[in-house]
C-alpha cells in the first residue's frame, strides 16, 4: 500500500545534499547532519526548532524554493508517498527580491513539475507564524487565498505553541474563514488541550498533532462528532516531548475511538524518518496492524485537502 503525508514541513524535510549544494557549504555530510537532525531527548519543542535555521537560508529565492520543492518530492517518491501536503511559512522567505507572488509561483511550479517528474501529487499549505505580528500573517493569507486550488490548499498555525496559545489568533482564523481558506492549526503538542479546543471552536479542519487529546475523553468524543483530523507525527512527538518514552502513544487509543488519526512524517530531516519508518514504528511499537493501516490511509484520503480526482485516484490504491 503507497503512503499518504499530510504534515510535512519543507524546510524541515531538505537532504543533505540539497542544502550543501544551495548553500555552497564546504563542511562534511555528517557534520552538516549534526546541525540539522534533532536529538532523539529533546527537551522541548522550542529547542527542536532551532534545527530549522539553516534550511529556512535555502528559500530565499524562487530557483531554490522550486528546487526544495523538487527535492522533497524526490524524496516522497523513493519512499513510495502518492500524496504529500507540504508546508512551510512564506513570510520567512519575503526579501527585496522576492514577493509573496513571486514564492507561490514558484512553489506551484515546483510541484507541477515534480508531478512530471515523480508521479506524486502534491499542495502547499502555508504557515503564519505564531512569533509573527496579525498583520505580517494576514498579509501571508490574502496573497496565498489568490492560489487556493491551484497548488495552494489550506493556511497553518506553526512556531512555538507553548509561548503563544491559540486563543491569541482568533481574527487570523476568522479573516481566514471569511475568506473561504481551509485550515489546519498546530494543536496540542505541548500538552495543551485547551489549543485543541480552540482550535474546534475556530472551524479548524485538521489539528497538527493533537497528542493533548488523549488527556480529555469529552474533548475526544466532540473531535469524533466533528471529524476533526489528527496529523500525528509519531518520532517527532517523542523527540519533542509531546509524548513522555514511558506514556503510551494515543495513536491505538485514538483509532479506536473512532477518530480520524493519521501517521506523517512531520520533518523527515530534523527528525531523521520517512513514511516507511513511521509505519514500521506503528507496527512495532503501537499495537497497529494491517487493518489498522487501511484505516490510516483512509482517513488520510478524507482529511486531505487534496481535490476529489487526486482523492478517487488514492482511494483506487488501496
Amino acid at each position: 500500500m503507497p503512503n499518504i503525508d499530510l504534515h510535512c514541513h519543507l524546510d524541515g524535510s531538505f537532504s543533505i545534499e540539497h542544502i550543501k549544494n544551495t548553500l555552497n557549504l564546504p563542511i562534511g555530510d555528517d557534520e552538516l547532519k549534526s546541525k540539522l537532525t534533532a536529538p532523539a531527548d529533546c527537551q522541548s519543542l522550542a529547542q527542536y526548532l532551532t534545527c530549522f535555521d539553516i534550511p529556512i537560508s535555502c528559500l530565499q529565492t524562487k530557483e531554490h524554493i522550486k528546487s526544495g520543492i523538487l527535492d522533497l518530492l524526490k524524496q516522497a517518491s523513493i519512499d513510495d508517498t502518492k500524496y504529500i501536503e507540504i508546508r512551510f511559512a512564506p513570510s520567512c522567505s519575503v526579501n527585496e527580491n522576492q514577493s509573496y507572488q513571486d514564492i507561490y509561483e514558484a512553489c506551484i511550479d515546483g510541484i507541477k513539475t515534480g508531478k512530471e517528474l515523480y508521479d506524486v501529487d502534491s499542495n502547499i499549505i502555508v504557515c503564519a507564524m505564531r512569533h509573527h505580528d496579525l498583520s505580517t500573517n494576514i498579509t501571508m493569507l490574502k496573497n496565498a487565498r489568490s492560489y487556493l486550488g491551484l497548488g495552494i490548499c489550506a493556511l497553518d498555525l506553526a512556531g512555538d505553541e507553548a509561548a503563544f496559545g491559540n486563543e491569541q489568533f482568533v481574527d487570523l482564523f476568522k479573516e481566514a474563514k471569511s475568506l473561504g481558506m481551509p485550515y489546519t492549526i498546530h494543536s496540542g503538542e505541548c500538552g495543551s488541550v485547551q489549543n485543541i479546543k480552540i482550535a474546534l471552536e475556530l472551524g479548524a479542519k485538521r489539528v497538527g498533532h493533537g497528542i493533548a487529546l488523549i488527556k480529555d475523553p469529552s474533548l475526544m468524543k466532540d473531535v469524533k462528532k466533528s471529524h476533526l483530523g489528527l496529523e500525528l507525527c509519531p518520532t517527532s512527538n517523542y523527540q519533542t516531548r509531546a509524548i513522555s518514552p514511558n506514556d503510551t502513544y494515543p495513536l491505538r487509543a485514538f483509532l479506536d475511538a473512532g477518530l480520524l488519526a493519521t501517521v506523517n512524517t512531520d520533518n523527515r530531516t530534523v527528525s531523521d524518518t520517512t513514511m516507511t519508518k513511521e509505519l514500521k514504528l506503528c507496527k512495532d511499537k503501537l499495537n497497529i496492524n494491517k487493518e489498522d493501516f487501511i484505516t490510516i490511509y483512509k482517513n488520510s484520503v478524507e482529511i486531505s485537502f487534496a481535490d476529489d480526482n487526486i482523492k478517487n485516484n488514492l482511494l483506487k490504491l488501496v
